[in-house]
């Protein structure tokens, strides 16, 4: 549990990433706003300004990705868009940079497989969205992938699986950094039924 100050987040988008990826979790995130020490987030991109959603509306990067240090948690949602930038070779130099400088890295659905072609999940447990978990796993062989899981904590990576599994990796990571009945807090003022066991994924199947 960390002290009571604010926490630094990063969230990386990209054209084509998921909404619910990105906004499910920085909702859970923000709802600290309301509580002791708060938190603060800034969305990254290649550069500052609108980014094409995979459905369709826009998010606004408030940074260029060269322009951030680090934070407490780097978020990292998925998408269709990360098929291609898996191949740019540019953006995951970016990423892995981030990534390193950063305390947490939290990924949802496929951008625990953008993340992993970074390599810095090379010989690390992480989970991904299940409905395309073959070709994950087959696009980053030396990760040790989790077939049955909510979501994976494996150090400093925290993986979580499809779109909405987001929020539930969100309230644990509230839960690791402030404790367990601020995350019931924020869980119950979202009108959200928070899935406390990683190990129970109903998609798996």
């Amino acid at each position: 549990m960390t002290e009571n100050r604010t926490i630094q987040v990063g969230a990386v988008i990209f054209e084509g990433f998921e909404l619910l990826d990105l906004y499910g979790p920085l909702e859970m995130f923000g709802m600290l706003g309301e509580t002791e020490g708060g938190l603060a987030t800034t969305v990254l991109s290649t550069k500052a300004g609108p980014v094409k959603s995979a459905p369709g509306p826009s998010g606004m990067a408030d940074a260029a990705m060269d322009d951030c240090e680090g934070c407490d948690i780097l978020l990292i949602p998925g998408g269709i868009g990360t098929r291609l930038l898996m191949r740019d070779a540019v953006f995951l130099a970016r990423l892995k940079r981030l990534a390193e400088a950063s305390k947490i890295v939290a990924t949802v659905c496929t951008g625990s497989m953008l993340f992993a072609a970074t390599g810095l999940l090379d010989g690390h447990r992480a989970t991904s969205n299940k409905l395309i978990f073959k070709q994950v796993r087959k696009s980053a062989p030396n990760v040790e992938w989790i077939p049955s899981a909510r979501w994976v904590e494996d150090g400093k990576y925290v993986t979580s699986s499809g779109v909405s599994a987001g929020m539930d990796m969100a309230l644990f990571l509230i839960a690791k950094l402030r404790d367990r009945n601020t995350a019931l807090r924020v869980a119950r003022r979202a009108e959200y039924v928070w899935n406390e066991d990683p190990s129970r994924d109903p998609f798996a199947a």
